[in-house]
């Protein structure tokens, strides 16, 4: 019962904020980075959570993947990362209604998935947030997933990777889902650990698709195992 009346507050806060947000960032279109930073800064407090960080950000990459299976996800990596991120996300949240502006407003890529030509917006885009500085960050899976597994990478992150020469740095999150889980509503205070692994440059590993997503795999594997072991 605590965990619903957590998530329902939860739910009321992170939309009343986020309206906020998207205002702050249509009045200062230049500062939407810092804005989103300490919008989820505060999340960290509101949520109750706190964040432990392992393995070292690569300066020099370019694109981050991610597994998913929260929305705080994305407030996670906004609060620690240090750095503009252009998040690429599915047209379907840049519909709703003024929620949708979340992506408008500070330039994120939406993408319609089921238009194979989609990947030609995601090329030019991307150009565009690279050279304002940015940093794309996506979930190759494509969807949230239960947290204990990866699905299927989709294939839109390696096209990007290879065709813009990109050095991509993977990174696994774990425990976001038990902090809020907006589809089950339910909520709890709690740790996310947060593990940047190696980057790997795709010039360097025609397979590094798959090297990634294997590293990936063991990353999430040897996270869940380290957090049971120590319950």
């Amino acid at each position: 019962m605590l965990s619903r009346i957590k998530a329902l507050y939860l739910m009321i806060e992170f939309v009343v904020t986020v309206l906020i947000t998207i205002v702050l960032m249509y009045i200062f279109r230049d500062k939407t980075y810092p804005i989103r930073q300490a919008w989820a800064k505060m999340q960290s407090f509101l949520m109750g959570f706190k964040v432990v960080q392992k393995g070292q950000i690569d300066p020099e990459a370019k694109l981050l993947l991610i597994n998913h299976q929260s929305l705080v996800d994305i407030v996670v990596l906004e609060m620690i990362y240090g750095k503009d991120l252009c998040w690429i996300a599915k047209k379907e949240l840049q519909q709703i209604p003024l929620f949708g502006h979340i992506i408008t407003a500070p330039k994120m890529i939406a993408i319609d998935r089921k238009d194979k030509r989609s990947i030609i917006k995601i090329l030019k885009e991307s150009k565009d947030r690279l050279l304002k500085n940015r940093v794309i960050a996506m979930f190759p899976e494509g969807t949230r997933s239960s947290g204990d597994k990866l699905l299927k990478f989709q294939t839109g992150a390696k096209i990007l990777a290879e065709k813009l020469e990109l050095k991509v740095q993977p990174i696994i999150v774990t425990n976001t889902k038990s902090i809020f889980d907006s589809q089950k509503m339910q909520a709890k205070s709690g740790t996310i650990n947060v593990v940047f692994l190696d980057a790997i440059n795709p010039k360097d590993d025609e397979n590094w698709y798959e090297t990634l997503k294997t590293n990936m795999e063991e990353g999430l594997a040897n996270e869940l195992a380290n957090n049971t072991s120590h319950r």
